[in-house]
């Protein structure tokens, strides 16, 4: 077996039913991020935008004890090389490219959420975690500080309680993660399975075209000044309507069955 190969095996990638499912599958490392999973991280990302297929995407850590602990430590991390600082740049584009997908994205929080694992999380639009998982920041109990996922953790998160998570370093409760603004829902380990899958179906479900021209609208307004937001929103509403699949919504709607979108 090459390195390639070997490589290939840190991410695994799925496809089922209109869900693509792409999973960290480095369990003995607790799903630690290495610099080859990155990579395979963005093409299949890639890959799932051009799939015509995929209405959603569930990102996941193999096995049911982390999500995923962060970067691996036990790579070039401080050495201070340019493939370090080629690992950083990767990162901080994966991280981007998540929060602009374009289809709907959920993050399936089955264990521990530690460091730059938080990144990937809030990076979805969607965070479903099980209610025993522990979420945090670690990275200043061993020097070093939580740069990029900063920028995520403060679109989700009030200032003083992010501050307090990154300085402390302590973990928080899947309940106290919720409260603050990271996670969406909680389910018992029992639910959490059947509970995810239902949420799937719901996005898989929904207009592919409507789902893209609105995250794109939104992605755009976010810095905006309030009310050049609104009169930009107004031009995109525009064109959501002239969809086919918003025409098939609304005969839908006034025939009361279920609508057939087809992404147009």
């Amino acid at each position: 077996m090459t390195q390639n190969d070997e490589a290939e095996k840190d991410l695994l990638y799925s496809k089922n039913k209109g869900i693509c499912t792409i999973t960290i599958n480095r369990e003995p490392q607790r799903n630690a991020i290495s610099a080859a999973a990155i990579q395979l991280f963005l093409q299949a990302l890639d890959r799932a935008k051009q799939d015509d297929e995929v209405r959603a995407v569930c990102i996941t850590g193999a096995g049911d004890k982390v999500f995923c602990a962060g970067a691996d430590l036990s790579g070039s991390i401080g050495t201070g090389s340019d493939t370090e600082k080629e690992t950083f740049k990767n990162y901080a584009d994966l991280l981007i490219k998540i929060d602009q997908f374009e289809k709907p994205t959920l993050a399936r929080i089955n264990g521990h959420c530690m460091a730059g694992g938080t990144g990937f999380m809030l990076a979805c639009d969607i965070v479903i975690a099980r209610e025993d998982v522990t979420f945090g920041t670690p990275e200043v109990n061993v020097g070093l500080f939580p740069m990029m996922i900063g920028a995520l953790i403060f679109k989700n998160v009030l200032r003083k309680k992010a501050m307090e998570m990154i300085l402390l370093g302590e973990r928080l409760s899947a309940k106290e993660a919720l409260e603050m603004g990271m996670v969406t829902r909680i389910f018992s380990k029992e639910d959490f399975e059947l509970q995810t899958q239902k949420i799937l179906k719901v996005l898989s479900l929904k207009s592919p075209i409507g789902l893209k021209l609105g995250k794109h609208a939104f992605n755009c307004v976010e810095s905006m000044p309030f009310d050049q937001a609104v009169h930009f929103l107004s031009g995109q509403l525009s064109k959501v309507t002239q969809t086919n699949d918003a025409k098939e919504g609304i005969v839908a709607f006034l025939k009361k069955r279920a609508p057939v979108f087809k992404g147009k």
